[in-house]
């Protein structure tokens, strides 16, 4: 668990969720060791100094250092370029530790976009560093929100808005929708699922009156996706394009299972309002489980004391549950 920016909520949010864990896996926090002891101390949390990952024991929260933090980064609440080089720091260990086999999931706390440029680092997002790491291209992963009320895969992530049209394509739908179907199947235990592909513009482009993504892109897309396996045999219902208002409105109402979103805000405006502190943030396709809070760094809750774990502690139970039923089915998500 890289535990994101040191100034923010995230190495309060790791330790105490990890710690009411710790009982059912190895667990195991990166980032300033002695600084996160420190916080576990004054937290009543047991944690132990490792100098190997490997060393971690079920029922003990392990602490492996990785990048000093000086008392000014963390007091400030502020991003800092020193504060950025130690959180991708901790994320790409993470990443190092995992793809070694030294464990099965990377649970990611939330980081400083803002921080990690400013230490001169090429940086958009988690999910786009952890696919360069493992060798995998952006297009190769999907973005995902997995929570009680809402399910919702990302075609398009972290670009301008202005962009999102020329960057939606039939193989980034395919792969998108193909991920949550996926996902789904391996998380719900429901028969057939539904999932609607939104479309990208008012009322799903009304037949080519305001845009034509639905037409030339997404109905090509839903003619491929229809040869998936489950599709054929009836596990999964697919629909769309369906207008993005209407679709997020059958999943959160329950006539389905899951949608597949066009761009970012379209999918975490949805998500964050249904499902706000309880959805978490899932890389598909990556050869190991990667989830994540769904929040931000929240400086000004880091500040006040008044930090909320109950995200990250979604995080950690989902990639309990993924990796569980990985080692069941044979395979990765």
């Amino acid at each position: 668990m890289p535990v994101g920016d040191p100034a923010g909520v995230g190495p309060s949010v790791a330790l105490t969720a990890a710690a009411r864990l710790i009982a059912r896996d190895r667990i195991v926090l990166l980032g300033d060791a002695g600084a996160l002891q420190e916080v576990a101390a004054s937290r009543g949390v047991r944690a132990t100094r490792l100098t190997r990952a490997e060393d971690a024991r079920t029922g003990e929260l392990g602490l492996l250092h990785v990048a000093q933090w000086n008392a000014s980064m963390v007091s400030s609440h502020a991003p800092s370029a020193g504060g950025g080089e130690a959180q991708l720091r901790a994320l790409d260990e993470a990443i190092t530790l995992v793809l070694a086999g030294s464990g099965r999931a990377v649970v990611t706390g939330p980081t400083s976009k803002e921080a990690i440029v400013s230490a001169g680092h090429a940086f958009v997002g988690q999910t786009e560093r952890l696919a360069q790491r493992a060798g995998l291209r952006d297009d190769d992963v999907t973005m995902m929100f997995l929570g009680p009320r809402l399910r919702v895969a990302l075609v398009t992530t972290h670009l301008a808005l202005a962009d999102v049209p020329s960057e939606i394509s039939v193989p980034r739908v395919v792969r998108a929708t193909r991920h949550l179907v996926e996902a789904l199947l391996r998380a719900e235990s429901l028969r057939p699922l539904r999932v609607l592909v939104a479309g990208l513009n008012p009322h799903a482009g009304e037949h080519g009156l305001f845009g034509r993504e639905e037409l030339d892109t997404l109905a090509p897309a839903l003619r491929e996706l229809a040869e998936l396996p489950a599709v054929r045999a009836g596990e999964v219902l697919l629909e769309g394009p369906v207008p993005a208002e209407a679709a997020f409105r059958f999943a959160s109402s329950g006539h389905a299972h899951g949608v597949v979103a066009m761009y970012h805000d379209q999918a975490t405006i949805a998500s964050k309002l249904l499902d706000w502190g309880s959805a978490v943030n899932v890389t598909w396709g990556l050869p190991f489980v990667r989830t994540s809070v769904d929040h931000g760094v929240a400086y000004d809750a880091a500040r006040d004391g008044t930090a909320d774990d109950e995200g990250m502690l979604a995080a950690l139970e989902m990639a309990q549950r993924l990796t569980r039923v990985a080692r069941v089915s044979g395979g990765e998500g």
